[in-house]
């Protein structure tokens, strides 16, 4: 009976141990009131992005996004904080976006050389390119010169940059990006995930000013953005809550916000709007309907289980949940679901952040894998 006694005290002494400990985060409830839709139709599962292959493997870690040129050249950046360009299928490195060191690449020096996200070409042919860590920069693309357009310590409003994203730029050259937290930096973004506090804003830079704007603000972890085909309207993935709102630029809506769909079957990274008038959506992670609710739903109306999971399970671990299933998602303009495109066993790609036609090739982008996939749309 004393080893009873023994194991009971020790087993509370670590229970009262870890609720005495304090948790990294301070989430906020939030209920996912739909159950994820079931594949059929559109969304049936196939194995179309398993036509594809992959390039630069050992060399791109990462590709997160991308943009082209008149030239047809490819331009992204990759988890060490390093730029791009992709000619005819031969790798050129552009530039460095912070120090270039021996850690380059791993979580804990991600704020010391920078981490490039979106990546776009200005009317100038420069690169305007949202770092997540260091700020708005204009880079020139063959030189690799950098301008600094504004930090993430300046930020907007008193507010500091925590974690800069999504980035397009409009015809009259103003570039609107996203910060998809004010707390959480990118290498901590599975906190953001969990804790959905939202703290993310829309934000727009005036090159003529240099004037910097919050556009919207109570974000759930603003990610991509795209313009409508006549710029009325502007859409922004929430991917922590697997959902796209539409923010209205122009027309008797204007600055009204909507969802243009919710209860997606992942949660969505870039948008990109493609020749058809319809727009491509990368799925970072799928939330697909199964025994249970997925992790996110079933966690999101409680708090104090948040608290508790972020207390005892370190970041890593998390990874061990995500899925190895490539998923990308075509919309209409109504934000009806056109096609999917799948690879269910990760046999190419997953976690697509990107899904970018150029050339009659779809570049499928990651966040942290070790190579770029792509897929010959002739074939």
């Amino acid at each position: 009976m004393l080893w009873k006694w023994a194991v009971s005290v020790v087993a509370t002494a670590v229970m009262v141990g870890i609720y005495l400990l304090p948790s990294p985060i301070e989430p906020e409830p939030f209920v996912f009131e739909k159950t994820p839709p079931t594949l059929q139709g559109p969304l049936a599962v196939n194995r179309d992005l398993q036509e594809g292959r992959r390039i630069f493997a050992g060399q791109l870690k990462g590709p997160e996004s991308f943009t082209a040129d008149a030239d047809g050249d490819l331009y992204t950046g990759t988890v060490d904080g390093r730029l791009w360009r992709i000619h005819e299928d031969r790798l050129y490195f552009i530039t460095q976006m912070g120090r270039n060191v021996s850690g380059c690449g791993t979580p804990d020096y991600e704020p010391v050389c920078g981490r490039p996200h979106g990546v776009r070409l200005d009317r100038e042919g420069y690169l305007i390119v949202a770092d997540s860590y260091l700020g708005l920069y204009r880079v020139h693309p063959k030189t690799g010169e950098k301008t600094l357009l504004v930090s993430n310590e300046e930020g907007v409003d008193g507010i500091p940059f925590k974690f800069l994203n999504g980035l397009e730029i409009s015809r009259n050259g103003t570039v609107f990006f996203t910060d998809s937290s004010g707390k959480w930096g990118r290498r901590h973004h599975r906190y953001e995930v969990i804790e959905t506090n939202h703290l993310g804003r829309l934000l727009a830079y005036d090159p003529a000013t240099r004037w910097v704007r919050a556009v919207l603000d109570g974000l759930y972890m603003a990610n991509g953005i795209a313009f409508s085909p006549e710029e009325d309207y502007l859409l922004i993935a929430e991917t922590s809550v697997a959902r796209i709102l539409r923010f209205w630029l122009k027309g008797p809506n204007a600055g009204k916000t909507e969802i243009f769909i919710d209860n997606m079957p992942g949660y969505p990274d870039n948008i990109r709007l493609t020749d058809r008038g319809t727009f491509l959506v990368g799925i970072s992670t799928t939330r697909f309907p199964g025994f249970s609710r997925p992790f996110l739903d079933l966690i999101g109306p409680h708090p104090a289980l948040k608290r508790f999971i972020a207390k005892v399970t370190p970041l890593e671990f998390f990874s061990v949940l995500l899925r190895k299933h490539g998923l990308a998602l075509e919309l209409s303009g109504a934000g009806e679901v056109r096609r999917s495109l799948h690879d269910p066993d990760g046999a190419v790609t997953w976690a697509v952040s990107d899904a970018f036609e150029h050339r009659g090739r779809l570049y499928l982008g990651n966040t942290d894998l070790p190579f770029l996939a792509v897929l010959d749309l002739h074939s």
